[in-house]
């Protein structure tokens, strides 16, 4: 792709609220717990950014952006890192989290679901632990799944599996490994079934990553003076389950930053369920201020025509960032072939709504067009250095406050 834009990606991060977070309490073990000396803590990108840089076409953006390769780097706000640093480490683990912290993650995010006994764990999904954990390998906890592992068949019938937080009480799932999300639908064995890492990832620090209960999350990243991004998941089991209700739910989690003495506007709660970001605005208006609604309405043709038509009214219910997935805030303008905001980005900034979107990293090669998230400009997607000059467009035309990212150190 030939550059399409006169302004420069950098000077957008720089100006997307960088923290100088040069000093950092540790005893050494990198985890800054406030127990040891105070030492410097230099943020490291690694080389993938450089990588990408290198892939782009020649231009304005690149040239900005090679001029700033020797940093020096800071901690920003722009980056939230999500379900930490999932590229490469197990998601929501205590390493992955470290890793983001790293690069540079001004926010951490933890997926908040809950457990048989209804505390509050971080896991992507409810019901996603025989793809991100070995619970299929512990025969202790294997038969609790809500479906057990069944082994693909000569017929074609796909391997299946259902294991869920909700099978388990907190003690059980702390005692789980965390590992690369991922199965093989073709596997006749718990074996094979586990080894389902995608192509773009890797296994290289999958061997027991540690598993974080929602309480551990806050304090590990309180620790780290960051910001938080939690997501109330949506349930997979019916509520109200053995009598914990959907508003409980929503309450406990932002009850546990009250708590901690975590003031609100360092919180960012999440949720794709619009009766989640009310509750938070109507009974908890401090943290409801930074509600943030998840809009997985554009998915389809109509529901991205109805979601932006629907952003006014929105706006007037007091919500006040929405957050769709990027491919829908960019589109590729026909008569001059460059990558401009869409309709909903344009639809968001007339309501007044801030846009903060997801997510940077997760979609592989781009020489084929990258898929989901890059749907609506693949025309003009024809290699991995075009990631960054999507994500100026979305920083300097759009105005995106904040982007979820797979790898923080791409956008940091």
């Amino acid at each position: 792709m030939r550059y399409l834009l006169a302004s420069g990606l950098l000077f957008g991060l720089a100006s997307a609220a960088a923290i100088p977070t040069n000093q950092v309490n540790d005893n050494g073990n990198g985890n800054g717990d406030g127990k040891g000396m105070t030492k410097k803590f230099n943020v490291e990108l690694g080389p993938r950014p450089y990588y990408l840089v290198n892939d782009m076409d020649e231009g304005p953006l690149k040239t900005k952006l090679q001029s700033c390769s020797e940093g020096p780097f800071e901690v920003s706000d722009f980056v939230f890192a999500h379900r930490g640093a999932p590229l490469q480490f197990p998601e929501h683990t205590s390493e992955s989290y470290s890793a983001a912290r790293r690069m540079g993650a001004g926010a951490i995010e933890c997926d908040v679901a809950f457990t048989k006994d209804k505390q509050l764990v971080c896991r992507h999904a409810q019901c996603d632990l025989h793809t991100t954990t070995d619970i299929l390998n512990r025969t202790d906890l294997a038969a609790k799944c809500t479906t057990p592992f069944t082994p693909a068949t000569d017929n074609g019938t796909a391997a299946e599996a259902k294991c869920c937080t909700s099978d388990i009480t907190q003690a059980e799932f702390k005692t789980l490994c965390g590992k690369m999300d991922g199965f093989n639908p073709n596997a006749t064995t718990v074996e094979e079934y586990l080894d389902g890492t995608p192509y773009f990832r890797t296994d290289l620090y999958s061997t027991c990553g540690t598993v974080l209960t929602h309480n551990e999350y806050i304090d590990l990243v309180n620790g780290w003076d960051l910001k938080f991004t939690p997501e109330l998941k949506e349930p997979e089991v019916e509520m109200p389950f053995e009598g914990y209700t959907q508003e409980q739910y929503a309450q406990d989690m932002i009850d546990a930053y009250k708590a901690a003495g975590v003031d609100p506007s360092r919180v960012w709660a999440q949720s794709f369920v619009p009766d989640d970001i009310f509750y938070w605005i109507e009974n908890e208006p401090d943290f409801g201020r930074q509600a943030v609604y998840l809009d997985e309405r554009v998915d389809t043709v109509e529901g991205y025509a109805n979601a932006t038509a629907s952003l006014p009214d929105l706006a007037a219910r007091g919500v006040q960032i929405m957050a769709p997935a990027f491919f829908a805030l960019t589109k590729v303008d026909n008569a001059t072939g460059t990558i401009v905001p869409s309709e909903y980005a344009l639809a968001a900034k007339a309501a007044g709504l801030e846009l903060v979107t997801w997510s940077f990293e997760r979609s592989g090669w781009l020489n084929e067009g990258g898929g989901y998230y890059y749907q609506y400009v693949a025309p003009v997607i024809n290699n991995d250095g075009d990631a960054y000059t999507v994500l100026d467009v979305l920083v300097q035309q759009v105005g995106i406050t904040h982007i979820f990212t797979d790898w923080p150190a791409t956008v940091t």
